[in-house]
């Protein structure tokens, strides 16, 4: 059975060595392969980008013992690099981001740009690993039927990290939209008791935005990761107006943030392959 190979965006700054190292980090506990890629816009640039990407690779195999593959490609970060990991049958993207400086929605807003659309899932991050490799993830849910989508990437992550699920459940008024987050809800927990997964559900009290509730709540658990559907048909008003897993993104406690995307083609659960 051939390797799958992990996808670490480079564009030669510092947060791109942070995507790297926590690549590593899950390759040799997933045994995958590391790819970096870096989009160029035009040929002219192909060349020089290539030699030094190739010293990237040469460095870090000096440096962690792994010498990832490399990519240069000319395109658009916003389509490619997404084009790029289906190509190849990447596991995931991991993807460095500088979070909230400045502009937040903008930064915010290009981050979700990249993934959006993306087959494969981009964990997205702003600083080194921790020490604790995914210990506790959160997940939050809500009464969206996509949130079905994450679980069997909560259950792959878990069953090799042995990690404790920390399920973050929106409160809501609406008895309708409350009906449809219980039944996510009971949908994720029929799905972890047959691996045997450790899990808490806790609901969420406080006054604040979901989103905003769901970094607060991962900040006072310690997660290392949260896990996050994006928006399912994202479109230019959604960046603009703010969609709620780009604050997720972008969060200040630096929590890396595992994004899928609704997938047509994965409706039910039995269309994925992975855990």
């Amino acid at each position: 059975m051939e390797r799958k190979s992990i996808l670490v965006t480079w564009d030669f700054t510092e947060v791109s060595e942070y995507a790297l190292q926590h690549a590593i980090r899950i390759a040799k506990i997933v045994d995958n392969d590391i790819t970096l890629i870096h989009i160029v816009k035009n040929e002219k640039e192909s060349a020089g980008a290539t030699k030094k990407l190739d010293e990237v690779a040469f460095t870090t195999d000096i440096k962690y013992g792994v010498k990832p593959s490399t990519i240069v490609k000319e395109g658009s970060i916003f389509h490619t690099i997404s084009e790029v990991a289906s190509e190849i049958e990447a596991n995931m993207v991991i993807m460095g981001t500088h979070g909230m400086r400045g502009m937040q929605k903008l930064t915010g807003s290009w981050a979700l740009k990249v993934i959006a659309g993306s087959f494969v899932p981009f964990v997205v991050v702003q600083s080194p690993p921790s020490e604790s490799p995914f210990n506790k993830i959160v997940v939050p849910i809500n009464f969206k039927n996509e949130n079905k989508e994450q679980i069997p990437w909560v259950i792959y992550l878990a069953r090799y990290y042995r990690s404790k699920i920390l399920f973050f459940k929106d409160s809501i008024s609406d008895n309708h939209l409350s009906m449809r987050t219980n039944r996510n809800l009971m949908f994720a927990k029929k799905m972890l008791n047959q691996y045997n997964i450790n899990y808490e559900i806790l609901e969420n009290r406080s006054k604040e935005k979901f989103a905003d509730a769901t970094i607060t709540f991962a900040k006072e658990n310690q997660a290392d990761l949260i896990v996050v559907m994006t928006t399912k048909n994202i479109g230019f008003k959604d960046y603009m107006m703010g969609a709620n897993e780009q604050y997720i993104i972008a969060n200040s406690a630096k929590i890396p943030v595992m994004c899928i995307n609704p997938r047509e083609d994965l409706r039910k659960y039995g269309g994925f392959d992975r855990v």
